[in-house]
């Protein structure tokens, strides 16, 4: 669990740069769209459930808030909206499986931060 948190973890900037092109995508709704920018302004804060400066826990919580918000959007926008967007590695994209990430960081966090997260994500 901790080598696909770590993976994804490792691709933020790439998640963080998708995430900004899909705010900007009239494909996705508008209500996504208030997410992402919900997801973006939550992992760039300082202020964190769970600060980033603990190593590994810190990042925990920010993934599992963009991988549920990435969830929300291939359910509702597609696949396809996605690559449009992603400037990483395409086999990491490709690869990526959204619920086992999410249930691989979920795995860390304390029940009632997970939910919290959740409503934030609006699943």
């Amino acid at each position: 669990m901790k080598r696909s948190v770590m993976r994804v973890i490792r691709q933020i900037p790439s998640y963080l740069r998708l995430l900004a092109g899909l705010i900007r995508d009239r494909r996705v709704s508008r209500f996504d769209r208030l997410l992402v920018i919900g997801t973006l302004a939550y992992i760039v804060s300082p202020l964190d459930f769970i600060p980033d400066v603990i190593p590994f826990l810190g990042e925990v919580d920010d993934v599992y808030l963009l991988m549920l918000a990435l969830q929300r959007m291939v359910d509702r926008a597609g696949f396809a909206v996605l690559r449009d967007h992603w400037r990483g590695d395409p086999a990491a994209l490709e690869e990526l499986d959204l619920a086992r990430v999410v249930s691989a960081a979920a795995f860390f966090l304390p029940l009632r931060l997970r939910r919290r997260l959740r409503r934030m994500a609006g699943r």
